[in-house]
């Protein structure tokens, strides 16, 4: 698997989102409501990287939210420090911007918090589309990853 890397000082335009999405920072009294919806719809690891995102200070995760209800979130700084993800949404709302607008917030955040590049992992299947969203750039010969000490 391959890593792709984002200048943060060179992202394109905000991408738009489906009108009644709102991409916010998580705050603590809803933990459990992003916790639980990365239980329902993805794998058991998002939701352990999920957790470390979400006890950083400030929270280092976001969620897409309709009518008070989770549909997507995306996380950073998860597995390692200025990584980018996991990021997922709901099959039933997917097509609609909010994969694009979460990536593309999270790595506003990062830009904030004073990265100038942000890395993407694992990311084979879905190059194009970061390369779309966030303007992402294969990182060649990247060999061994992150990922490779999972157990």
């Amino acid at each position: 698997m391959s890593d792709m890397l984002v200048n943060l000082y060179d992202l394109p335009k905000a991408p738009t989102v489906a009108e009644g999405t709102r991409i916010v920072r998580v705050l603590p009294p809803d933990f459990g409501k992003v916790l639980t919806f990365v239980k329902t719809h993805f794998d058991g690891g998002w939701v352990h990287e999920c957790e470390t995102a979400l006890h950083q200070s400030p929270p280092a995760c976001f969620a897409a939210v309709r009518e008070h209800a989770v549909v997507g979130f995306a996380c950073y700084d998860a597995t390692a420090r200025g990584m980018f993800g996991p990021v997922g949404v709901d099959a039933a709302v997917r097509g609609q911007g909010i994969g694009a607008a979460l990536t593309y917030r999270c790595m506003e955040a990062m830009k904030e918090a004073g990265y100038a590049y942000a890395v993407i992992g694992w990311c084979d299947e879905k190059q194009a589309f970061y390369t779309r969203t966030v303007g992402a750039m294969p990182i060649e010969n990247t060999g061994d990853t992150v990922y490779s000490r999972m157990i």
